[in-house]
């Protein structure tokens, strides 16, 4: 079993780091992404942020309008996914990537993060919950431990 990581040892800034864990994104059992070769970003009182290679991905992304800006990482951009068993369901805006990150993130250009649903994320086979709320992207594992930004009444910390 892996040692236990608590999200309030995380730095701010944030950290970003190569991983070696094996991540894996299934829809409907599909396999959609599949990679040993991403980043993590770890930030204080957040689980981490996995970055995935376009070159993970089984299936194509169609680019959003939607648009973000994080302090640390830049302008984000946002994309859309067919549901590989449903053409009819379009999901919109649960994938992000920074084409022109900050000097600190450039190794992350044009990486990609999903949130944790509707697929199923794994890190080293286990399925992962996602962070709390609906505005981070962090993935919770059984080795995370510590209170985690997200939910309500953490909007301050």
């Amino acid at each position: 079993m892996p040692p236990k990581l608590n999200v309030h040892n995380f730095p701010r800034p944030p950290l970003l780091e190569k991983t070696p864990r094996h991540l894996q994104i299934k829809w409907n059992n599909q396999l959609i992404a599949d990679t040993k070769d991403a980043y993590w970003v770890l930030e204080t009182t957040h689980p981490p942020t996995y970055y995935l290679p376009p070159s993970s991905l089984f299936i194509p992304l169609t680019r959003s309008s939607h648009s973000s800006f994080c302090e640390w990482k830049g302008a984000a951009t946002y994309w859309n996914i067919t549901n590989p068993s449903n053409e009819s369901e379009v999901v919109k805006n649960r994938i992000w990537s920074y084409p022109q990150p900050t000097k600190g993130f450039s190794p992350i250009k044009d990486y990609l993060s999903f949130y944790a649903g509707p697929w199923d994320c794994y890190v080293d086979g286990e399925k992962v919950e996602p962070q709390p709320g609906d505005f981070y992207g962090g993935w919770v594992t059984s080795d995370i431990e510590g209170p985690i930004k997200g939910g309500p009444g953490t909007w301050g910390w």
